[in-house]
């Protein structure tokens, strides 16, 4: 296993090497989950790209740090551990709150940004009121309390009811520090990337699955809409988690996606 001391914190991390003259690819995991989220979707790339994953802090192997957190230390987080590897020019995956982080990053460090994949997320997630409720109600149950309406929104009722990975994902969210949880609920509250949206100067994939029930298709249209010659595409029969439920075609679009980018024939906005 693979740890760095930055900010404060010890960052859970691991590189997988690939072709020299491919951009390395950065898988940032969502909410109450931890990298493994990501492993289908990496062993379809493995040996194409050089591949990175990380648990963000207060989730999986990682410090909680001091929480709650904002995104902008998330970012810290993201530019330190790219830099401590000497990564530039990376391909950013995120989902969810990873999208978020994405484009934290972006907005703070295009030179690191070669291009950008926003998985199931948007500009802007849900609403202050919203996510007070989240965290109330996580005060006063635990996790526990709220894991099975978020087990609704992250996956497809197939996927609930007949799936016998379903139990290990239940785990992995209730298994997460509640400190870390609820420190990147107030994060997801208070970022707010529209505006930055439409200086997006790299090409951006943005994907959902047809059945999200957190981050909807019609929401992640919204923030296609705002990326300057963003390139949309649903995935069906996924929910929230895509490289979870149809790892293999969310691969083949990260694919093609990827295939003009690495040519130098994608569109830039």
């Amino acid at each position: 296993m693979q740890f760095v001391q930055l900010n404060g914190v010890s960052l859970h991390h691991q590189i997988i090497g690939g072709p020299g003259n491919k951009p390395v690819i950065v898988f940032i995991n969502s909410l109450g989950t931890d990298f493994r989220i990501w492993r289908d979707v990496i062993v379809r790339l493995a040996g194409s790209y050089p591949l990175l994953t990380y648990d963000k802090r207060g989730h999986g192997l990682s410090d909680v740090g001091q929480a709650p957190y904002t995104i902008e230390d998330h970012v810290d987080d993201l530019i330190g551990l790219l830099e401590h590897l000497k990564v530039s020019n990376a391909v950013i995956c995120g989902l969810s709150v990873g999208g978020l982080i994405a484009q934290g990053l972006y907005a703070r460090r295009p030179d690191l940004v070669k291009a950008l994949i926003l998985c199931d997320t948007a500009h802007k997630i849900g609403t202050a009121e919203m996510w007070a409720a989240r965290i109330a109600a996580i005060e006063e149950g635990g996790l526990d309390g709220i894991v099975d309406g978020v087990m609704e929104r992250w996956f497809t009722p197939a996927f609930r009811n007949s799936d016998p990975a379903f139990p290990g994902y239940r785990n992995m969210m209730l298994r997460q520090p509640v400190d870390g949880y609820i420190g990147t609920c107030a994060a997801i509250r208070d970022a707010d990337y529209t505006e930055a949206a439409g200086r997006i100067a790299v090409p951006t994939l943005c994907v959902v699955g047809d059945q999200d029930g957190a981050t909807p298709p019609d929401l992640v249209l919204s923030l296609a809409k705002l990326v300057p010659r963003a390139r949309y595409e649903v995935i069906k029969g996924a929910g929230h988690i895509p490289c979870v439920e149809q790892p293999e075609m969310l691969t083949t679009i990260i694919e093609a996606f990827l295939a003009p980018v690495i040519s130098g024939e994608a569109a830039h906005g």
